[in-house]
């Protein structure tokens, strides 16, 4: 059940920001633990407090803060442990000056995904001339990777179901279906084979690896099998109980991707999709959404 309560304030500590939020994102992972579906993964205890990423004004600034004062706008992240972002003011652990170009709600789900996407094409050093397979790339996470392979100087095929090819176009991708057929319709657009596959759906890992040649030529999100097929699951959750349970320790964290972005938005090359937004009072209709699996883009709260 997902309800919005009054807490106790957060306040600013050392090497952190309180902002007084404007937007935050849905984790649709935490849908996944609301449900009871990551309970061997993901141990938590309830009530547990949502939101991973928000944008918003600094009203506090803790010590030993530089670069960022009172009335600044920007977005970012709270820690893995601390979540708590879609609420009324939340500390952020990392933050990027708010790029004009994006809404409040572009702004306001962002950080996750840019962390996420730069933190995995990292890992398979995608770079310029490489082919890379984006699975799900119309999703929130599947947007911005798309993106930053471009920038990166890769060619990218990007699956989704076929109302979003378009779409895909228009972040830069070849757009493919997914499920039956996959391996052979990627071999068909990209016939000198794929560099890399960046798989932010789950449930297709032999295809992927089919196409790639190669399991450390994967790398999933999304898909709690992974250790059983030779892949790497990525993920930032640092409590070993998690990381026995998806057979790998977290990945560093990619926060240097949070200015990449902001250098990549003012100049027109990324943009944060919005699949829908909802005031904060209404979280439950956006986890309800966020359930679907059809969200093209992020799921955000509004303040």
């Amino acid at each position: 059940m997902v309800h919005v309560a009054e807490v106790e304030e957060p306040h600013a500590g050392p090497g952190k920001i309180r902002i007084a939020v404007r937007a935050s994102g849905l984790s649709a992972g935490e849908t996944y633990v609301r449900s009871g579906t990551l309970r061997d993964v993901v141990p938590v205890t309830f009530p547990y407090r949502t939101g991973f990423d928000a944008a918003g004004v600094v009203d506090e600034v803790g010590d030993g803060v530089t670069g960022v004062g009172v009335g600044d706008e920007v977005f970012g992240m709270t820690t893995t442990a601390a979540r708590g972002a879609n609420a009324d003011y939340v500390v952020l652990a990392a933050w990027a000056p708010k790029p004009a170009a994006w809404s409040w709600e572009e702004a306001g789900g962002a950080a996750g995904n840019v962390e996420t996407a730069t933190r995995v094409l990292d890992r398979l050093a995608v770079g310029a001339g490489h082919t890379v397979l984006v699975q799900g790339a119309a999703g929130g996470v599947g947007t911005v990777a798309v993106q930053l392979a471009v920038a990166r100087g890769a060619t990218v095929i990007g699956t989704a179901s076929e109302h979003n090819h378009d779409f895909l176009r228009s972040l830069g991708a070849e757009p493919a279906m997914y499920g039956t057929g996959l391996v052979e319709r990627i071999r068909a657009l990209a016939p000198a084979g794929v560099d890399a596959v960046f798989d932010c759906a789950g449930g297709a890992l032999p295809d992927l690896i089919a196409i790639a040649g190669d399991p450390a030529r994967v790398v999933t999100i999304a898909d709690f099998t992974a250790a059983a097929h030779g892949v790497h699951m990525s993920h930032g959750a640092p409590a070993d109980d998690t990381a026995a349970a998806v057979g790998a320790a977290a990945d560093p964290m990619a926060l240097h991707g949070l200015g990449i972005a902001v250098a990549l938005a003012e100049q027109g090359r990324l943009r944060a999709p919005v699949a829908a937004a909802f005031p904060l009072a209404e979280a439950a209709a956006a986890h309800e959404l966020s359930e679907s699996r059809h969200a093209r883009g992020k799921i955000v709260l509004v303040n």
